[in-house]
């Protein structure tokens, strides 16, 4: 467990997890919203120097759960480098929490700090002994909604036979979630449900991606501003930490906002040729071509792959601190 700081502890209520994730997920497509997040003023704020804040995805990223061999020693050096005093540790996952602790222990991960899950619609942060969930977040993404409730929108979907509710634990107040056929036209669904949460005056994020074990396709409904970008912004001000503190890891479609924006991203060697095409056009058309860094699997000691290529990118913006690790 990484220490326990002071900055770490804030008023915040303690949150039972019960939703569940959706890990080791393809992307089909998304729709990717850039809006800045403006976060409400909080008490308390505390400034930060001297520190890093490292946000990463997890399956496929530093979870080794792809087709890509993982070299060895390199989540024994990725644990070295978040256990240096300056790196905050916050992952970014479609997980829900309970199952990010379990991925914790089955990978032997280090500790994060504070935790992004359910495709950015949850924030936690680590105090001592548990895990509280960051109100002001939720607070902000319902906004969206524009006052209608998940069974509201439920309803309205409805509409669409393609879709399968999928389970309670894979619900929350600002995610919800759908099975479809993979046979199914996807666009033509996502078309659909647009206009219908438009015709309820609600700003969504839909995003769609394949369970691959399952052989499924998801539809996951998100307010527009609840994407991994805008909960990094978001991260980012709640700890007074700018772009040149902050450093973005990930391999799928659902990191495309962030790979695509002015936050220094790294994208893992393993991460399939199709994000690799999307991002490097992605961050052209947002002229933000130098915050992207594409890890190689044969430009670094350890590789490229999943927490290689975390460290591959480290060594790439910030080489001092690779340097202490001194790896070979």
């Amino acid at each position: 467990m990484r220490n326990c700081h002071s900055w770490m502890i804030l008023n915040e209520s303690i949150f039972q997890a019960v939703q569940m994730p959706q890990a080791s997920l393809k992307p089909l497509n998304i729709t990717i919203f850039f809006q800045p997040v403006k976060t409400p003023r909080k008490p308390q704020k505390k400034t930060m120097s001297n520190k890093l804040l490292l946000c990463t995805d997890m399956d496929r990223t530093v979870i080794p759960n792809g087709l890509h061999p993982e070299h060895p020693d390199a989540r024994a050096q990725f644990r070295r480098l978040c256990n240096l005093p300056e790196i905050v540790l916050a992952y970014v996952t479609g997980r829900h929490l309970q199952l990010v602790e379990e991925a914790i222990k089955k990978y032997n991960l280090p500790e994060p700090d504070f935790i992004i899950t359910d495709v950015g619609t949850k924030i936690y942060q680590k105090t001592c002994d548990n895990w509280i969930s960051i109100s002001q977040w939720q607070k902000q993404i319902a906004k969206d909604w524009q006052g209608k409730t998940h069974y509201q929108l439920q309803q309205a979907l409805s509409r669409l036979p393609e879709l399968k509710l999928q389970e309670n634990s894979k619900q929350n107040d600002y995610k919800l979630s759908y099975y479809l056929p993979l046979s199914a036209d996807h666009g033509k669904i996502e078309h659909q449900a647009s206009l219908i949460l438009a015709e309820l005056g609600v700003n969504a994020s839909l995003i769609l991606s394949i369970d691959e074990p399952e052989q499924v396709g998801l539809l996951d409904v998100l307010p527009k501003n609840a994407t991994k970008l805008h909960a990094i912004i978001f991260l980012q001000e709640y700890l007074d930490l700018g772009l040149e503190e902050t450093i973005f890891c990930g391999d799928s479609g659902n990191d495309l906002p962030v790979l695509g924006s002015q936050i220094r991203s790294v994208l893992v060697a393993n991460a399939d040729r199709v994000i690799k095409k999307r991002s490097l056009e992605l961050a052209e058309k947002n002229g933000s071509k130098g915050s992207l860094y594409v890890a190689e699997e044969n430009d670094f000691p350890l590789g490229g792959n999943y927490c290689a290529g975390v460290l591959q990118g480290i060594a790439f913006y910030e080489p001092q601190i690779i340097k202490r690790l001194k790896i070979s």
